[in-house]
């Protein structure tokens, strides 16, 4: 398990919510409308900065200890964790081939009302894993 700790800024928006920077990574911005939205975003924000290091083969800063780090009048300080396995397995898209089995006449009726097997399956799996 590959966990990352990085500490971010949370600064307050004028016009409502966070906007978040990382010290560490200064290319890595986002905002949120809220505290839980700022936070996943931050995390998304995060994983995608360091996951676009990793494929330019650039390595990952070393994280700030978070008692050094200067805070501004608008800004509080949270340390943001991320699990590197976990986001690579929540954001790829690769496809892998099953093989899977049905009556014979499910697959006729199915192939002439020209349906997309993979697109059906996909579908009904996600409504079973989100239900």
């Amino acid at each position: 398990m590959k966990k990352f700790f990085y500490p971010a800024l949370f600064h307050k928006a004028e016009e409502g919510g966070f906007w978040i920077s990382f010290p560490d990574i200064p290319e890595c911005l986002t905002q949120g409308d809220d505290m839980t939205q700022a936070y996943e975003m931050a995390v998304d924000a995060l994983g995608l900065a360091l996951t676009c290091r990793e494929k330019e083969q650039q390595p990952f800063p070393v994280s700030s200890d978070p008692t050094t780090i200067t805070l501004e009048s608008d800004s509080f300080l949270v340390v943001i964790e991320f699990d590197l396995l976990a986001y690579k397995k929540r954001t790829s898209s690769r496809a892998v081939k099953k093989t899977l089995s049905i009556p014979e006449w499910l697959n006729e009726a199915a192939i002439a009302m020209d349906l997309n097997f993979s697109q059906i399956l996909q579908e009904a799996l996600l409504s079973k894993i989100q239900a």
